[in-house]
């Protein structure tokens, strides 16, 4: 597969909590350099960023990040603050606690919250498959379509596992009409990138593919 091609599905992702404007900047830098699809960037520095890059390369934060606990009320500020000060994807994380206690109800009700603030900007949603059985991601895969999200995600990072093919390949089978699938986690190779993408997802997100590419 082309190389350009899977940059062009990346959303160049960089949520360590030590990163710094200088790093921030370069990630942008490589994003519009690489085309990647978007740079996934934490929330206090998206409005510099979407200065910074002018619309050359789509701006995505995190919402409820990397544990998902906050309330929805919480969750819902942040959408609304992250799209006022510019950024174009919110990739948000559910209350894994919710799917533990069975509250679906409460998780369809979040995310369709969000993605009402979110209108036309993209809404991933973040399941954090490492610590879901088979059957809780398969209800995440019918909450994901019933609300309305226009991604289902595998992974913070943070969560101790990341993005597997038997995942996708499970979303690909249970995941309604017109919802995709963001592979995240651990995909440290353009081999794997390409796997992930001939099993169906639409975006990777990771650090690693461009840093790859800037090496050969």
């Amino acid at each position: 597969m082309d190389v350009k091609k899977i940059l062009g599905h990346c959303d160049h992702t960089l949520l360590k909590q030590t990163a710094t404007w200088e790093d921030i900047r370069q990630i942008i830098d490589d994003g519009i350099k690489y085309q990647t699809a978007s740079v996934c960037i934490p929330p206090s520095y998206v409005g510099q960023a979407a200065d910074y890059a002018k619309g050359k390369v789509k701006i995505c934060t995190v919402i409820g990040f990397p544990n998902g606990y906050n309330t929805t009320a919480v969750k819902a500020f942040e959408t609304g603050d992250a799209i006022d000060a510019g950024a174009d994807e919110i990739d948000m994380v559910i209350n894994l606690g919710w799917v533990k206690d069975k509250k679906w109800d409460e998780i369809e009700h979040e995310i369709r919250t969000l993605k009402e603030i979110c209108g036309d900007h993209i809404l991933k949603v973040i399941v954090e498959t490492c610590m879901l059985t088979e059957e809780e991601k398969v209800k995440m895969c019918e909450l994901v379509t019933l609300a309305g999200a226009d991604f289902i995600k595998t992974s913070t990072g943070f969560g101790g596992g990341g993005a597997t093919f038997d995942d996708i390949r499970l979303f690909s089978e249970n995941i309604g009409e017109g919802v995709m699938m963001k592979a995240s986690g651990g995909i440290a190779s353009l081999e794997d990138a390409e796997k992930f993408m001939e099993l169906g997802a639409e975006r990777l997100g990771t650090s690693r593919i461009v840093k790859i590419v800037k090496e050969q």
